[in-house]
C-alpha cells in the first residue's frame, strides 16, 4: 500500500496592518527624515535669522515677515535634511550615528525622499513669494547653495564652511533685504559671524564622526584640521565674537548686548572644555550647547532694544 503524502499547507500569514497604522508608520519615517524629532538644527538656523530680524526691524520686526521667516527656516531645514540624507543614502549605513536613518535603513525609498523634498521646496517658494522681489532673488541663490551642500563633501575639504555660507547665515541677508530693502554693512558683518558660527558647531559635530569619515573617505573640516582642530575652532570662535562686537558697535549697542556676547564667550569656553579629549560624547554635548550661544546673543539684542530703545538704526 502506497504511503500517503501529507498535504503541505502554507503557514498562516499575519493579517495586514490597518491602513491608518501603515499611514502612521510612513508619516513617522518622513518626520524622522525631516529631523522633526531633533529640533536642534532648526534652532541653530533660526537664531541668526532672529538676530537679523530684530536689528533690521529696529527692535520691532514686522509680524508677517517674522512669521514667514520662522516657517521658512523650519521648512528649509527639513528640506536640507531630506536632500542631505538622499545624497548620503549609501554612506550613512557605514556610520554608526547615521545608520538607522530612514533612507540608510531602506525604510524610505529614494523616490519618496525626492518627492518629499520637492514638496518642502514648493512650500518654501510659496512662503518667500509673500516677500519682495529682492528677497526672493536672495532666497533663490540660498536654495541653490543649500541643495548643493550635501554633495560638496565629496570633494571640498571644508564642507562645514560651505554650510555656513549657504545655510547657516543666508537668512541674515534675507532678513535685512525683507525689512530694509538693502544690505547695509552691519548685515554683512552679522553674516560673517553667522557663517563662522556654523563652521564652529558643524566642525565640532564632524568630530563625532571623524573615525568613520576617515574610513569611508568623506571630507570634513574635523579631518582637515587634524590635531589643530581645537585651536582652529577657538580661532573661529574668537573671530565670530569680534564680528558680533563690531556689529554692536556699528549699531551703537551697549551693555545689554555686550552681556549677551560675553555669555556666548563663556559658552564657547565650556565647549572647548567638552572637546578637550575629542571624545564623541563630549563633542556631541559641545555641539548641542551651541543652541544656547544663539539664544544668549538674541537675548542680548532683545534686552538692548527693551532697555535702550534709542539705539541707532541699521548701520
Amino acid at each position: 500500500m502506497a504511503a500517503v503524502t501529507p498535504e503541505v499547507t502554507a503557514p498562516p500569514q499575519p493579517p495586514e496592518a490597518p491602513l491608518a497604522h501603515r499611514l502612521g508608520r510612513r508619516l513617522t519615517e518622513y518626520a524622522r527624515l525631516m529631523r522633526l524629532d531633533r529640533p536642534i538644527g532648526t534652532w541653530l538656523l533660526l537664531w541668526p535669522a532672529l538676530w537679523a530680524l530684530w536689528i533690521a526691524g529696529d527692535g520691532h520686526p514686522e509680524p508677517r515677515v517674522l512669521l514667514i521667516f520662522v516657517l521658512g527656516v523650519f521648512v528649509m531645514r527639513a528640506a536640507g535634511c531630506v536632500i542631505n540624507d538622499f545624497a548620503d543614502r549609501d554612506i550613512d549605513p557605514h556610520i554608526r550615528r547615521t545608520r538607522d536613518r530612514p533612507l540608510a535603513a531602506r525604510r524610505v525609498a529614494p523616490g519618496e525622499a525626492l518627492a518629499l523634498c520637492a514638496a518642502l521646496l514648493l512650500l518654501a517658494l510659496f512662503l518667500v513669494t509673500r516677500l519682495d522681489a529682492f528677497t526672493v532673488k536672495l532666497a533663490a541663490i540660498g536654495a541653490l547653495l543649500t541643495v548643493s551642500y550635501p554633495f560638496c563633501k565629496r570633494f571640498f575639504p571644508l564642507p562645514q564652511l560651505y554650510l555656513g555660507l549657504s545655510f547657516g547665515g543666508w537668512s541674515v541677508l534675507m532678513a535685512f533685504a525683507a525689512l530694509g530693502g538693502a544690505l547695509p554693512r552691519v548685515a554683512w558683518v552679522l553674516y560673517i559671524a553667522a557663517v563662522l558660527w556654523a563652521a564652529v558647531y558643524d566642525t565640532i559635530y564632524a568630530m563625532v564622526d571623524r573615525e568613520d569619515d576617515l574610513r569611508i573617505g568623506v571630507k570634513s573640516s574635523a579631518i582637515l584640521f587634524a590635531d589643530l582642530d581645537r585651536v582652529l575652532i577657538g580661532a573661529m570662535q574668537l573671530i565670530m565674537l569680534w564680528a558680533l562686537l563690531l556689529a554692536g558697535r556699528s549699531m551703537q549697542f551697549g551693555r545689554a548686548y555686550q552681556a549677551g556676547v560675553l555669555a556666548a564667550a563663556v559658552l564657547f569656553a565650556w565647549q572647548q572644555w567638552l572637546i578637550r579629549r575629542r571624545e564623541p560624547a563630549g563633542c556631541l554635548r559641545a555641539f548641542l550647547n551651541n543652541q544656547y550661544v544663539g539664544m544668549a546673543i538674541f537675548v542680548g539684542i532683545l534686552l538692548q532694544y527693551v532697555y535702550a530703545p534709542e539705539v541707532a538704526g541699521a548701520g
